[in-house]
Protein backbone atom coordinates (compact mmCIF):
# COMPACT_ATOMS: atom_id res chain seq x y z
CA UNK A 1 0.00 0.00 0.00
CA UNK A 2 2.86 2.41 0.69
CA UNK A 3 3.87 2.42 -2.99
CA UNK A 4 0.67 4.39 -3.75
CA UNK A 5 1.34 7.10 -1.16
CA UNK A 6 3.37 10.22 -1.89
CA UNK A 7 6.69 10.78 -0.12
CA UNK A 8 5.22 13.71 1.84
CA UNK A 9 2.30 11.63 3.06
CA UNK A 10 4.62 8.76 4.03
CA UNK A 11 6.85 11.17 5.97
CA UNK A 12 3.82 12.71 7.71
CA UNK A 13 2.51 9.26 8.67
CA UNK A 14 5.92 8.25 10.04
CA UNK A 15 6.17 11.48 12.06
CA UNK A 16 2.68 10.89 13.49
CA UNK A 17 3.59 7.30 14.39
CA UNK A 18 6.74 8.45 16.21
CA UNK A 19 4.83 11.22 18.04
CA UNK A 20 2.20 8.72 19.21
CA UNK A 21 4.95 6.36 20.31
CA UNK A 22 6.55 9.12 22.40
CA UNK A 23 3.24 10.06 24.02
CA UNK A 24 2.22 6.50 24.87
CA UNK A 25 5.61 5.29 26.08
CA UNK A 26 6.29 5.21 29.79
CA UNK A 27 9.90 4.11 29.46
CA UNK A 28 12.46 6.82 30.11
CA UNK A 29 16.18 7.19 30.73
CA UNK A 30 17.51 9.24 33.65
CA UNK A 31 21.00 10.61 33.12
CA UNK A 32 22.59 13.16 35.47
CA UNK A 33 19.27 14.75 36.40
CA UNK A 34 17.91 14.78 32.84
CA UNK A 35 15.03 12.60 31.66
CA UNK A 36 14.73 11.33 28.06
CA UNK A 37 11.73 9.41 26.67
CA UNK A 38 12.53 5.98 25.20
CA UNK A 39 10.86 5.27 21.86
CA UNK A 40 11.50 1.54 21.95
CA UNK A 41 13.60 -1.00 23.79
CA UNK A 42 14.89 -4.47 22.91
CA UNK A 43 17.23 -7.01 24.49
CA UNK A 44 20.50 -5.31 23.51
CA UNK A 45 19.55 -1.63 23.59
CA UNK A 46 17.03 1.18 23.22
CA UNK A 47 16.23 4.12 20.96
CA UNK A 48 15.57 7.81 21.64
CA UNK A 49 14.38 10.50 19.24
CA UNK A 50 17.53 11.67 17.41
CA UNK A 51 16.69 15.39 17.53
CA UNK A 52 16.38 15.43 21.35
CA UNK A 53 18.85 12.71 22.31
CA UNK A 54 22.27 13.44 23.77
CA UNK A 55 25.26 11.22 23.15
CA UNK A 56 25.15 9.06 26.28
CA UNK A 57 28.17 7.20 27.64
CA UNK A 58 28.45 5.34 30.92
CA UNK A 59 25.75 4.52 33.43
CA UNK A 60 22.11 5.52 32.98
CA UNK A 61 18.95 4.40 34.76
CA UNK A 62 15.94 3.01 32.88
CA UNK A 63 12.50 3.66 34.38
CA UNK A 64 8.98 2.52 33.53
CA UNK A 65 7.02 5.50 34.82
CA UNK A 66 8.04 5.81 38.49
CA UNK A 67 9.40 2.23 38.72
CA UNK A 68 13.18 1.81 38.40
CA UNK A 69 13.79 -1.19 36.11
CA UNK A 70 17.47 -1.32 35.10
CA UNK A 71 20.82 0.25 35.72
CA UNK A 72 22.51 0.25 32.30
CA UNK A 73 26.02 0.75 31.00
CA UNK A 74 25.62 2.34 27.55
CA UNK A 75 28.57 1.85 25.23
CA UNK A 76 27.74 3.08 21.71
CA UNK A 77 25.21 5.07 19.75
CA UNK A 78 24.35 5.79 16.13
CA UNK A 79 21.54 7.54 14.25
CA UNK A 80 19.15 5.53 12.06
CA UNK A 81 15.87 6.80 10.56
CA UNK A 82 15.42 9.66 13.03
CA UNK A 83 16.30 7.58 16.08
CA UNK A 84 19.51 7.55 18.11
CA UNK A 85 20.26 3.89 18.84
CA UNK A 86 22.09 2.96 22.05
CA UNK A 87 23.50 -0.46 22.88
CA UNK A 88 23.99 -1.97 26.33
CA UNK A 89 27.36 -3.19 27.43
CA UNK A 90 25.47 -4.50 30.43
CA UNK A 91 22.15 -3.88 32.11
CA UNK A 92 21.21 -5.11 35.57
CA UNK A 93 17.70 -5.42 36.91
CA UNK A 94 17.12 -3.33 40.01
CA UNK A 95 15.77 -5.35 42.94
CA UNK A 96 12.70 -4.21 44.87
CA UNK A 97 14.05 -5.62 48.13
CA UNK A 98 17.49 -5.31 49.69
CA UNK A 99 19.80 -8.32 49.41
CA UNK A 100 19.98 -10.69 52.38
CA UNK A 101 23.20 -12.08 53.84
CA UNK A 102 21.73 -15.42 54.88
CA UNK A 103 19.98 -18.35 53.25
CA UNK A 104 16.21 -18.22 53.39
CA UNK A 105 14.55 -21.53 54.16
CA UNK A 106 11.29 -22.04 52.26
CA UNK A 107 9.54 -24.23 54.86
CA UNK A 108 10.44 -21.97 57.78
CA UNK A 109 7.38 -21.46 60.03
CA UNK A 110 6.07 -17.91 60.41
CA UNK A 111 6.71 -16.07 63.64
CA UNK A 112 4.29 -17.27 66.32
CA UNK A 113 3.01 -15.21 69.20
CA UNK A 114 3.08 -16.80 72.66
CA UNK A 115 -0.31 -18.01 73.94
CA UNK A 116 -2.06 -15.47 76.13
Amino acid sequence: MTEYLTKDLQAAMEAARRAAQRRSGRLCIHDAGEVHQVLRMWEDGFALAAKDAPILHGFVDLYDGPRHLYQCLVMTSRVEEGERIYEFKRHSRVADTPPVDFERIEDEPPLRLPPS
